[in-house]
């Protein structure tokens, strides 16, 4: 058993559970906040003086110290950090604490500062009441659009219940009933020695394995993480589940464990109501996740603007060497399994997939990649393409939805996908990338696929901000000299 010491010093240095909602409601919740207190500071002077005053010095100061205090108090104290818990009452009451803090606080500031007599109390309290008004309608918004439209996006985490068949019905029940949102089970697994062959779904849910054999066959499942509710099964059973889950770099919520693998970072947290174990391969802070995300968008706003002052002339290129459109539409795998169109300029002839199964005799990668120098499937104008790594151009539009990054791993083919062992999935627990390791370190120079996913797996064990800056310098400086591209 976990000892209470063990447990404490888990949960105080090692907590990585749940992070992603922990940045929405602090850091996303703290912009609403502060959107609210602005809009609630000039209502308020507008409705004390209809327009016939300006604001002045004392004025900007005192709202500028209200933003900061919001910052500090939604920061700080984490107030919204149990905001999907609370209901309607108990929101309104939160609300009302932290605006009456709030404006009590700088109050009393604004007397220690003999400022009193410069700022109107009508103010003051025209800003209290608008405020709570305000602030509460947006928190309840904000929680109602998360509940319904995030918890089935793309950006949910993908979650696969690996139980026994009697206790499915009321994990789902506790799963459904809980205020968390940003999680969604996609499939079961049954690990009864017995289950009826006709049952296909429970609940609409999939049963995707069972019995004796029930690990064989999921690397091509849709999955962020599997949440193991095993009771009765033994110890070393469960530690091969949990081996096999890790070994594809699925995170792993397993509930109250009784013992301490030691392969991967765990730490102590809730899932739907249920104390629960996590190991995962790293730690993630999603604070850099933000930042990352924030530097895709602007990085792919910047590489949209270039594609499409480049469009009409490749267009145009690709039009008169070769029949055809000009951009090549193709599904590839991304983070979890999750499948996503990826967009290229065409640098082949349309019959390109066709043909692919006549030359696989002259593939030159060992594995599962398919590489082939002077391939006949490219075009003229493709080869310019290839070499000067503007066929990718497209792809920045696949970074601003999110199913790429610009920094990550290769997206691989459904056919590549459907052969993935175990060790290849886990290159899948991050979001693919339009540049990275591999394509910094030969590209097409590396001939063994198992050499692509070491590079790809080395990077996401030793992922920085400071190294994704690095290979886009990289990346740069391969693109103009043509290193290892084909």
């Amino acid at each position: 058993m976990v000892s209470a010491e063990e447990l404490w010093y888990t949960d105080k240095d090692m907590n990585t559970f749940n992070k992603k909602n922990n940045l929405i409601q602090t850091y996303s919740l703290v912009l609403i906040d502060v959107a609210c207190v602005l809009v609630s500071y000039v209502c308020s002077f507008y409705l004390r003086y209809r327009g016939e005053y300006h604001m002045g010095q004392v004025d900007y100061m005192i709202c500028l110290g209200l933003v900061l205090f919001c910052v500090l108090y939604g920061v700080l104290l984490d107030w919204n950090h149990f905001i999907f818990k609370r209901g309607y009452f108990e929101e309104l009451v939160a609300v009302v604490k932290y605006a009456v803090s709030m404006t009590v606080l700088l109050g009393f500031t604004v007397f220690i500062l003999r400022q009193g007599q410069a700022f109107s109390r009508l103010v003051f309290g025209w800003y209290v009441v608008i405020d709570i008004v305000l602030t509460y309608i947006m928190h309840t918004f904000f929680k109602k659009f998360l509940s319904g439209y995030y918890k089935k996006s793309a950006n949910s985490e993908k979650v696969m219940l690996v139980t026994f068949e009697e206790f499915v019905d009321g994990l789902l029940q506790d799963i459904r009933k809980d205020h968390e949102w940003s999680y969604e089970v996609m499939a079961i697994a049954l690990m009864d020695a017995v289950v009826d062959p006709e049952k296909k779904d429970i609940d609409g849910i999939p049963i995707v394995a069972n019995g004796a054999g029930v690990m064989d066959g999921l690397t091509s499942e849709v999955m962020d993480a599997a949440f193991l509710y095993l009771p009765s099964m033994g110890r070393d059973a469960v530690e091969r589940i949990i081996n096999y889950f890790e070994t594809m770099g699925v995170k792993c919520y397993y509930s109250v464990g009784d013992f301490r693998h030691r392969g991967s970072m765990q730490s102590i947290g809730d899932f739907a109501g249920h104390l629960v174990i996590t190991y995962e391969n790293a730690a993630t802070d999603y604070r850099r996740r933000l930042i990352k995300r924030i530097f895709d968008v602007i990085g792919a706003i910047v590489g949209l603007v270039l594609t499409a002052l480049l469009t009409p002339f490749i267009a145009l290129a690709i039009k008169l060497n070769s029949k055809g459109p000009v951009f090549f539409r193709q599904t590839r795998i991304g983070k979890g399994g999750r499948r996503f169109t990826m967009y290229k300029f065409r640098s082949m002839y349309t019959d390109a997939e066709a043909r692919k199964k006549e030359l696989l005799k002259d593939n030159e990668m060992e594995g599962l990649m398919f590489k082939m120098e002077d391939d006949p499937r490219i075009t003229a104008v493709g080869r310019f393409l290839r070499k000067t790594s503007l066929d990718e151009f497209p792809q920045f539009y696949n970074v601003l939805k999110g199913d790429m990054s610009l920094v990550g791993t290769r997206p691989p083919t459904e056919d590549e996908f459907e052969r993935y062992s175990p060790h290849y999935r886990r290159r899948l627990s991050i979001t693919p990338g339009l540049t990275g390791m591999w394509q910094v370190s030969g590209r097409s120079d590396i001939k063994d696929f198992d050499d692509v996913v070491a590079l790809d797996l080395e990077y996401i064990d030793n992922w920085s901000l400071l190294l994704d800056l690095k290979i886009l310098l990289q990346t740069i400086i391969v693109v103009f000299t043509g290193r290892g591209s084909r």
